[in-house]
């Protein structure tokens, strides 16, 4: 860094985390608004009390009420923007949304993320499967120390215990929403703008170097370490573009991309997305830490296929 101005350094990065902030930020709200309102239509409605029979065992298996399966979808087919903003309209209990937070956190954008990884080294369907059974496994396993029930709490004061007015509703939602959208602006700008700062004064890569260890713990070799910060810290949409090229690259083999890919698609987005939740009510360990074992467990587990796997099988 000799040479260099660092207060300029440190005004480029606060603008461009301004910048990037406030464009990720209106991004989201695209996303939330929307989402939520929709939801929340959907919930009064009372469709979904409609459509128990057929989504009660599902659910149940999660040890999750029959109107879970409403967020899970959302953040499965768009977004962990989409999935929250169905959580925080509806009243379930902290330990429902623990489970479904981390469903989400596992298994969210699962057809755009899914191209993006088919595009940079491993198969798209591989990917997305793996995804969503570790998010059960995850969850299944979590159940008795989170004590979810599958029954629906009644909301907070009873405001909406009986079919309210709709423009009850809509008020409900609405300040529901607004203190929603203020979190997330708070979180999203903090966080982008810090990254920005790290990208500026240019310590990602000591940084990367400097998780080798941790890198050994998650299975995965060193040459994959900037990818996988990478797609911890930019997720794999903001990220996909740097894993892409370096797929293209010829640098990695097939095998050291497809337990990267398999490891970043439990842990990527650690930075932006568990602390979304955390506005939730929801623990910090349970954000983080059940995934990334999930994570180590599955890299592990493909390791030993490559290794003895293969040699086990019939030849043609």
């Amino acid at each position: 860094m000799a040479g260099k101005d660092y207060r300029g350094l440190l005004k480029e990065g606060m603008a461009n985390g301004r910048k990037k902030g406030w464009s990720g930020f209106v991004w989201m709200m695209k996303i939330v608004v929307p989402v939520s309102l929709f939801t929340a239509v959907l919930d009064w409605s009372g469709l979904l009390r409609h459509l128990d029979f057929l989504l009660r065992p599902l659910m149940g298996m999660l040890s999750l009420p029959p109107t879970a399966a409403l967020p899970l979808i959302i953040g499965m087919l768009s977004s962990v923007y989409g999935g929250i903003a169905a959580m925080a309209v509806l009243p379930f209990s902290t330990p429902q949304m623990t489970l479904m937070a981390v469903y989400i956190l596992m298994c969210h954008a699962l057809i755009q993320e899914g191209i993006i990884q088919g595009n940079s080294g491993i198969h798209p369907l591989k990917a997305t499967l793996v995804r969503i059974g570790g998010a059960v496994v995850t969850v299944l396993l979590m159940v008795p120390w989170v004590g979810s029930s599958t029954v629906m709490p009644a909301p907070a004061g009873g405001v909406l215990s009986l079919q309210p007015a709709f423009w009850e509703m809509i008020r409900h939602w609405a300040w529901t929403t607004a203190l929603l959208t203020l979190k997330i602006f708070v979180i999203i700008m903090i966080l982008l703008t810090l990254l920005e700062l790290l990208k500026a004064f240019d310590w990602i890569h000591p940084f990367v170097r400097a998780l080798g260890p941790f890198l050994r713990l998650m299975g995965l070799d060193q040459k994959v370490g900037f990818l996988w910060m990478t797609a911890v810290v930019f997720g794999l949409s903001y990220g996909g573009a740097i894993i892409v090229e370096e797929a293209k690259s010829g640098h990695l083999s097939r095998d050291e991309l497809e337990i990267l890919h398999l490891s970043i698609g439990m842990n990527h987005s650690m930075v932006e997305d568990p602390p979304l939740f955390l506005q939730l009510g929801i623990s910090p360990f349970w954000v983080y830490v059940p995934r990334l074992v999930m994570a180590i467990i599955t890299v592990r587990l493909i390791r030993l296929w490559h290794r003895y796997g293969r040699h086990h099988q019939p030849t043609a």
